[in-house]
């Protein structure tokens, strides 16, 4: 029996994947949710207690384990060239584990294997496994698991095989799109009767990503935080500036259907002539024209790439990963700007999606016939984190009489109620998503209906700018009634047009400039909210709910039932519901 372990570890947002020996992803979770520290920069995917407990629950008892991460090689070779240019020392780095992960100094992690037993067991799963064995071994117990190989892998395939083979296509054309890579920031695969092959990458140091890092930054928010999507959420309170859209393109060029990057003169020099433009009366709430003229750029910038990748990988279908795949404003208008007909972005476009797409080369690896998962399997769900114990909320209700136990249709029917007269719920359900957005698992909820709902969630309970939207879920049947050319979006991953004439029905989830970030929810998909929209609609007549994930600004989704009653207790919740158990104020 093998086992893959995927690693993503880049110095954000690290995962941990596990795949089966039939290739079906068993487990996937970014680190902040165990950490409770967003994106967790810097920290390692697999902390023993972590690995521990992920071991005793999927994998059998004297099981082989291969560990694949998602860097190649060539990074490494990358880092020696910084090196030897004198950009910085290598080996003090890796001298001082809390100054880098493993994922930028890969040797290290084999020196820790290899020497230092004790560090490996308190800072990584290959010292866990490892100190397993060896305890194992000591008592004349069998081995909970044996590592029998390490595998890494590029950057950009690990994205290109967790958004492909986890697609809904057998074949198609990916675009990968993001900060940084081995030897650039962009890359083409194909996927071909379920084989992926790369088409081209890019070399370079410039970056679309890096780019919009620096919008970021120039608009009053912090790129090294993650706050690009503050930007998406701000573009449409501004207007498109010539003058500011004018620098921005002098940050790069298009040289025969190809993109060129300014060099650092100029970059640093158009980033002082906006800082130079920088009206006096920006606040907290950023530069609403920079945002605007910042997305517009890089709309043209995606548009590049993805006739490239038509051009050299005609299909219908498109894939699009990297970090820039979380830009849904664009992935809702990239069909109508393309030759490409049907999209597909996974619910972890990011690098805590490598974490799956390490895992599966691994298993592709072994495994030379295998061509992806099979087409019931397809696409791949997102619910695959942690579950999480009632057992707190069972201790609650012996002090609490408001906490109750009514099965999974009494705290339906109660939510829906409470929802109805303008209630904002906690709703936590089965395992937690594989990504950065709560698809209902992991979600806190609103009626859409009245216009000061999104204020009232923003001022109760997320403490965030009054600029940010919240996402409509809603029932995929009734997708059509509510948006122009409707399209299927199982994982809130494009924007879509409301209609213009029930636009005044959801003021709450309508954006600035009439759209909305979706998520189509089904039946099959996830029975549990599918049912609750669907009680809310027979109230209401409106199935669509206002859902936003569970978490107050700065902080993660919550990860255990702990963190969703402390949430309760201290926001403006109305109701909280886990699993078959609710408790109201």
């Amino acid at each position: 029996m093998r086992y893959y372990l995927g690693l993503a570890t880049t110095f954000h947002d690290p995962a941990v994947a596990l795949v089966g020996p039939d290739g079906s992803v068993l487990f996937a979770e970014g680190t902040e949710r165990v950490l409770q520290y967003k994106r967790a920069p810097n920290c390692e995917p697999d902390p023993a207690g972590r690995m521990i407990g992920l071991l005793e629950r999927y994998v059998p008892r004297g099981s082989e384990i291969v560990v694949a991460s998602s860097w190649g090689e060539q990074f490494s070779d990358f880092l020696r060239g910084q090196q030897a240019s004198g950009a910085f020392d290598l080996m003090a780095l890796a001298a001082h584990p809390t100054t880098l992960n493993r994922s930028f100094v890969p040797e290290r992690a084999e020196r820790i294997f290899i020497a230092d037993l004790a560090l490996a067991q308190a800072r990584a799963g290959y010292g866990t496994l490892l100190a397993l064995n060896q305890e194992s071994r000591g008592t004349g117990a069998a081995a909970r698991a044996e590592i029998v190989a390490q595998a890494r892998y590029p950057h950009h395939l690990a994205h290109a095989a967790y958004a492909l083979w986890g697609s809904p296509f057998r074949d198609a054309t990916a675009v990968v799109v993001d900060g940084m890579g081995e030897t650039g920031a962009a890359a083409i695969y194909s996927l071909r009767d379920g084989r992926i092959a790369e088409v081209r990458r890019q070399r370079g140091r410039g970056s679309v990503g890096f780019l919009y890092g620096l919008v970021t930054d120039l608009a009053g928010f912090d790129q090294v935080k993650g706050e690009e999507w503050k930007i998406m959420g701000l573009a449409p309170y501004g207007r498109p500036d010539p003058d500011l859209m004018d620098e921005l393109r002098r940050l790069y060029a298009v040289e025969n259907g190809r993109l060129k990057f300014a060099d650092d003169a100029t970059v640093q020099a158009v980033a002082a002539e906006i800082r130079a433009r920088r009206p006096a009366d920006v606040g907290e709430g950023g530069w609403a024209d920079l945002a605007r003229s910042g997305q517009e750029i890089f709309c043209e910038l995606m548009d590049v790439l993805v006739a490239e990748a038509s051009a050299l990988a005609p299909h219908d279908n498109l894939v699009i990963a990297g970090g820039c795949g979380l830009n849904s404003s664009y992935n809702g208008r990239v069909l109508g700007r393309s030759a490409f007909r049907n999209l597909h972005v996974p619910s972890a476009p990011g690098d805590d999606g490598n974490a799956v797409g390490a895992a599966w080369l691994a298993f592709a690896a072994d495994h030379p016939d295998w061509t992806g998962p099979e087409a019931q399997a397809r696409p791949l769900t997102p619910y695959l984190g942690s579950g999480v114990s009632t057992e707190p909320m069972e201790r609650l209700a012996e002090q609490e009489p408001r906490a109750r136990r009514l099965g999974l249709p009494g705290v339906t029917r109660e939510a829906a109620r409470v929802l109805a007269a303008g209630g904002l719920v906690g709703w936590v359900q089965g395992r937690a998503e594989f990504g950065p957005r709560a698809l209902g698992n992991r979600s806190i909820l609103a009626d859409p209906r009245p216009a000061g709902a999104k204020d009232a969630l923003n001022a109760k309970v997320k403490y965030r700018e009054a600029f940010r939207p919240f996402a409509p879920s809603i029932l995929a049947e009734a997708g059509p009634d509510w948006f122009e050319d409707y399209a299927d979006s199982p994982y809130m991953e494009r924007t879509l047009v409301w209609r213009e004439d029930v636009r005044d029905r959801v003021p709450a989830v309508v954006h600035a400039d009439g759209t909305g970030r979706l998520q189509s929810v089904t039946a099959e998909r996830n029975p549990a909210y599918a049912g609750l929209i669907a009680a809310f609609a027979e109230i209401t007549g409106v199935p669509i709910l206002l859902n936003t994930s569970f978490n107050v600004m700065g902080k993660p989704i919550l990860h255990t039932a702990e963190d969703a009653i402390l949430m309760f207790y201290t926001t403006g919740l109305d109701a909280l519901v886990v699993e078959d158990w609710i408790v109201v104020k």
